[in-house]
């Protein structure tokens, strides 16, 4: 049996970005050649996340980081030190995994979605991990 586990670097150059990473996820579904099956794509990381959203307007992304600095500000008055209790939360709550299904060597996603990497504490140098079980 394969080991069908990924690792791809990604380095955040912003504060909050979501960073498309469909191509990683192609590439590590090819590298597989699982046609049937589950991946898993897992961020190890307590200020990022992961999530699936639309792909067509750019100004979704912008929108989402609007909604969640609304939400959970910067500047509020949180107890840990760092300064970065805002990305602790965010990541928190967009979550730190997706499972997608494989159909036919295929990721199934609606038109318009995309994996995005989440970042809420950049800029950094970010790794996340993607694993392939078949089945």
């Amino acid at each position: 049996m394969t080991n069908n586990l990924y690792s791809f670097d990604i380095s955040t150059e912003e504060k909050q970005a979501f960073i498309t990473i469909d191509d990683h996820l192609q590439k590590a579904l090819s590298r597989s050649g699982v046609k049937n099956g589950i991946m898993l794509v897992f961020c190890p990381h307590t200020t990022a996340g992961i999530t699936i959203n639309e792909n067509a307007d750019s100004g979704v992304k912008k929108d989402l980081i609007s909604g969640l600095n609304q939400a959970f500000p910067n500047k509020a008055e949180y107890a840990h030190l760092e300064g970065n209790s805002d990305g602790h939360i965010k990541s928190s709550v967009v979550g730190a995994s997706e499972t997608l299904i494989i159909l036919k060597g295929r990721l199934i996603l609606g038109t318009w979605q995309s994996l995005y990497f989440c970042e809420f504490d950049g800029p950094r140098n970010r790794t996340f991990f993607v694993k392939i079980i078949e089945g």
